[in-house]
């Protein structure tokens, strides 16, 4: 397979650390087009800028991460600006959003933190890269509030959820969760998302897809979740990612 766009990666991530350069090289002979790195701090977001600097075919994001809100300094906003303005291939703000997940989590933090990272996103006029877990309701009322353009990374809502960023004229992004035995939710609402408005990730190096549950992600596994979501479209894996590429390229504004 071919077109491959994965609109979601962590290739700074130090799963990564030992065979980096390796992999990327050789990801584009396995069908890979495009990859978009996602950030989850002022640190991370440097070093997004850095890699896909070195990379044709890697575009990049800056922004703060939920987990991240209590180490980011005041003059977060700030700093973002720069990196972004700093090069042409950051092309996102992300990945921001809100996380209930864990126990001891700064609600007012988070929710200060990634509003002003959506008007930073209208300012600069990029789309956002959200990340919503146990969180859905915060996460719609502060979308609807500012509108912005972009992607809910990594879906794990519901079906009506999925209409609801839908209406708001967001694309919505899958993993390898929907190759997942437990996955009814997840396929439940692939299957309600419009073609042009579907986007397919890995979020590597975690969310590998069946057969690799456990095992560190790349890019090239997009190929699994396609084969999946071509079940629930009724289309080939091919038309998947073709379908999914030219919609990673919209939502990110790549003239390619």
């Amino acid at each position: 397979m071919e077109n491959i766009f994965d609109t979601h990666s962590h290739y700074t991530d130090s799963a990564f650390d030992e065979d980096r350069d390796i992999l990327l090289e050789q990801l584009q002979s396995k069908g890979v087009k495009y990859v978009m790195l996602a950030a989850s701090s002022i640190e991370d977001s440097m070093k997004n800028s850095e890699l896909c600097s070195k990379y044709d075919y890697i575009y990049a994001s800056a922004g703060v991460h939920p987990e991240s809100v209590d180490d980011t300094p005041a003059d977060y906003i700030e700093k973002l600006e720069k990196i972004i303005s700093s090069n042409p291939k950051m092309k996102a703000i992300g990945e921001i959003g809100l996380d209930y997940h864990y126990e001891g989590f700064n609600k007012e933090k988070q929710i200060e933190i990634f509003a002003e990272q959506l008007k930073l996103a209208k300012k600069l006029n990029l789309p956002v890269i959200v990340h919503s877990r146990d969180a859905t309701e915060d996460t719609l009322k502060l979308l609807k509030e500012y509108r912005p353009k972009g992607v809910l990374h990594c879906f794990s809502g519901s079906a009506e959820t999925a209409k609801e960023v839908i209406k708001l004229g967001m694309y919505i992004g899958f993993t390898g969760v929907i190759t997942f035995k437990n996955a009814r939710k997840a396929i439940e609402a692939l299957s309600v998302v419009p073609d042009d408005k579907l986007v397919l990730e890995t979020d590597c190096p975690y969310m590998a897809p069946v057969p690799f549950r456990g095992k560190r992600c790349d890019s090239s596994m997009i190929c699994y979740m396609a084969e999946k979501a071509s079940e629930i479209k009724q289309k080939t894996p091919q038309e998947i990612l073709d379908i999914t590429c030219q919609n990673g390229l919209k939502l990110f504004e790549i003239n390619r």
